[in-house]
């Protein structure tokens, strides 16, 4: 399987991915917000769509429509809450316009299918590199951010009452939510993005209440899905996308089994 550069490709991309979105996954859930990670990915397939139909690579415009609606979502915050009509539409609309981009593009069916579900095994050399970029990038900045956001995250009055800026830490969060949704979006398209983002944080969550551990589990379990996916659709011939999105589902319902005491906000340091 390996002596394929195709596959080598998909699992160094694959794994770079998961990874990211295993880490910011985990906080995603933790702070419940994984909605703003489906939301994204709605944005996202607007700006895909969009880069295809200017020449652009779609990962670039998935880049940019992500980072700008996470930075709006984080501005706008609490203001959100309760207007579930107004999101559903705008994210509809957003649907909307990624159909007209398609069609001005001509209606090149293995396009939108590989934006809507993702092309694992046809990541190129460039975009390889840049998703390592990207990935890098990811975990620095949540790395320097991880602490304010835990606290931000589970004692928001205590952290606002220490001179912490809620909307601050959650536009940064988000910028950094709307990278990983770009960087999944090449693994499994912009419709499954929730799977890989949130199903492995959740099992983690359901499996231990540390943080540190959740967050290495979350990771694990993302890569391992992913990996697996990959192997399963060169053995059978069978999308990876649905082998991924099915051994994320089968590890979250063995976790919710298996881990019957909920999260407990009582977490411990990341030290």
């Amino acid at each position: 399987m390996l002596e394929y550069e195709f596959m080598r490709n998909a699992f160094m991309a694959g794994g770079a991915v998961a990874i990211v979105c295993g880490a910011v996954g985990f906080f995603l859930v933790l702070r419940h917000s994984s909605f703003a990670g489906h939301a994204l990915s709605h944005v996202g397939f607007a700006g895909a769509t969009a880069a295809v139909l200017i020449g652009a690579p779609p990962l670039w415009g998935l880049l940019a429509f992500t980072l700008a609606a996470g930075i709006a979502m984080g501005v706008i915050g609490e203001r959100l809450r309760g207007r579930d009509v107004a999101v559903g539409i705008i994210l509809s609309l957003s649907l909307g316009l990624g159909v007209l981009f398609l069609y001005l593009y001509t209606g090149h069916a293995v396009q939108a299918t590989a934006i809507l579900f993702g092309s694992i095994l046809g990541v190129a050399p460039a975009t390889l590199l840049a998703l390592f970029g990207l990935s890098a990038v990811s975990l620095c900045a949540l790395a320097l951010l991880s602490r304010p956001l835990l606290f931000a995250t589970l004692a928001p009055e205590l952290a606002e009452a220490k001179g912490l800026s809620l909307r601050l830490v959650s536009v940064f969060f988000l910028a950094v939510v709307a990278v990983a949704v770009a960087e999944a979006a090449q693994v499994v398209g912009v419709l499954l993005v929730f799977a890989l983002m949130v199903g492995p944080a959740a099992a983690a969550l359901r499996l231990t209440t540390h943080v540190a551990r959740g967050v290495a589990l979350a990771v694990v379990l993302a890569v391992g899905e992913t990996w697996a996916g990959i192997a399963l659709a060169y053995a059978t011939d069978w999308p990876a996308t649905f082998w991924i999105v099915l051994a994320g589902c089968l590890i979250y319902f063995v976790a919710m089994l298996a881990g019957s005491r909920p999260w407990r906000h009582a977490a411990r340091p990341l030290a």
